[in-house]
């Protein structure tokens, strides 16, 4: 992904909600499964990681990338932002 794609990547996920709460558990197989499916619908997604989350946001970005075939956008504070290009004929971003 070059910086133009990431920059409009980020772009986009200013405008969007999380969808997705980490709590202290952590990546389980449940969240990720729930990433998955978030991804499959709608390529970008927001995640939040609540305050008593003992695990590095960073670290569970990437975690959850490597598990879902997803990319880390970003990563601010306790956000994380991933992407996963859809498949051809179900694609909803168009990257520069």
């Amino acid at each position: 992904m070059t910086s133009k794609q990431r920059a409009y990547l980020k772009s986009l996920a200013m405008k969007t909600e999380p969808i997705i709460q980490l709590g202290k558990d952590g990546v389980t197989p449940e969240n990720t499964e729930s990433v998955n499916e978030a991804l499959a619908a709608r390529e970008l997604i927001k995640i939040s990681v609540l305050q008593n989350c003992l695990y590095d946001p960073r670290e569970m970005a990437e975690l959850l990338a490597e598990r879902t075939h997803s990319q880390v956008v970003q990563v601010i504070g306790k956000k994380i932002v991933l992407y996963r290009e859809g498949k051809n004929e179900k694609k909803k971003i168009i990257l520069p």
